[in-house]
């Protein structure tokens, strides 16, 4: 039964990164790993200019992006690779609902879409941020990640709709 757990666990993990991983891809960002775990590493295999590693924990999984090149791609094409992931859990989610399997891919894609550091929808609250500002805001992004990034998004992209529909 707990086989089951972890397994279900350790495949949604792997989803999720296959989701960033792909989209990645298809927005010709540089992917040079992709791991599933934590911890020694079991077993590792280089295809393709890209790293697939198993580790002995399967508590986690990662991609490892070019974050340059993502920064530089259109703030859809960024947008796109943060939220693939989420994407992906949410369609297994649905595709297996009613199972463990489709719960835990739900409740990754709740939490990932959350505003919280190094989470997926943190990570989209950047994006957005230094697109709005067109550049980095130190004092914007930490209150951004210090306050959990909804109030900061409303106040910004308020002032921004009430300048545009001629309010403020």
């Amino acid at each position: 039964m707990y086989a089951n757990y972890i397994l279900s666990f350790a495949v949604a993990l792997l989803i999720h990164e296959l989701g960033h991983f792909l989209a990645a891809r298809m927005c010709r960002v540089t992917a040079s790993e992709l791991g599933l775990g934590w911890g020694p590493r079991l077993f590792g295999i280089r295809v393709r200019g890209v790293e697939y590693k198993l580790h002995a924990l399967p508590i986690g999984a990662y991609v490892r992006l070019d974050m340059g090149q993502l920064q530089r791609r259109p703030l859809g094409q960024q947008l796109f690779v943060l939220m693939a992931g989420i994407l992906v859990n949410l369609v297994a989610g649905y595709a297996a609902y009613g199972t463990f399997f489709g719960v835990i891919n739900l409740l990754l894609a709740i939490g990932n879409i959350l505003p919280v550091y190094q989470q997926d929808g943190w990570k989209c609250g950047m994006v957005l941020v230094r697109a709005y500002f067109n550049r980095k805001s130190p004092l914007v992004e930490w209150t951004f990640t210090l306050v959990g990034g909804g109030g900061t998004l409303i106040v910004l992209f308020g002032q921004k709709l009430m300048q545009l529909l001629g309010i403020a």
